[in-house]
C-alpha cells in the first residue's frame, strides 16, 4: 500500500488492525505488487472502511486497516487469497511482524486548508 492519503473513516466505534512489519528482503517489486493487490482485495470485502500505510527506508512499516466489526476482520484474515499472501510474507518478506486489533472509541484531528 503506497498511498499517502488518510482513510475516510466514519464516526466511532469501529476497529483498527495495526500491522507492523520489518522487511527482510530486497525484492521490492514483487512485494509492492502483492501489497497493492491485497489493499485492492481488502477494499472489496464487507466491512472494510479504509487503510493507511507507511514504510521507512530501514524496512519498518506500519499499515492500519479499519473495519466495521471484529467479524469483518476475521473474514478478511481467513480469505483464501489473503492467506496465501500471509504465508508468502512470513516465508519471504518479513523478518518480524506484529498484528494488533483495537476498537476505536474516539477519533479527532485537523486539516489546514490547501494553499490556492
Amino acid at each position: 500500500m503506497h498511498s499517502a492519503a488518510f482513510a475516510n473513516t466514519p464516526q466511532p466505534p469501529y476497529y483498527a488492525v495495526i500491522f507492523t512489519s520489518q522487511r527482510s528482503d530486497t525484492e521490492h517489486q514483487p512485494y509492492a505488487e502483492m501489497a497493492d493487490a491485497m489493499v485492492a482485495l481488502a477494499a472489496q470485502q464487507p466491512g472494510f472502511l479504509g487503510a493507511e500505510s507507511t514504510r521507512g527506508g530501514d524496512g519498518l512499516g506500519i499499515t492500519v486497516s479499519y473495519w466495521q466489526s471484529e467479524e469483518d476482520i476475521r473474514r478478511w484474515k481467513a480469505h483464501s487469497d489473503h492467506l496465501i499472501a500471509q504465508r508468502i510474507g512470513a516465508e519471504r518478506w518479513y523478518a518480524h511482524y506484529q498484528v494488533r486489533v483495537a476498537k476505536v472509541e474516539r477519533s479527532y484531528g485537523m486539516q489546514h486548508a490547501s494553499p490556492a
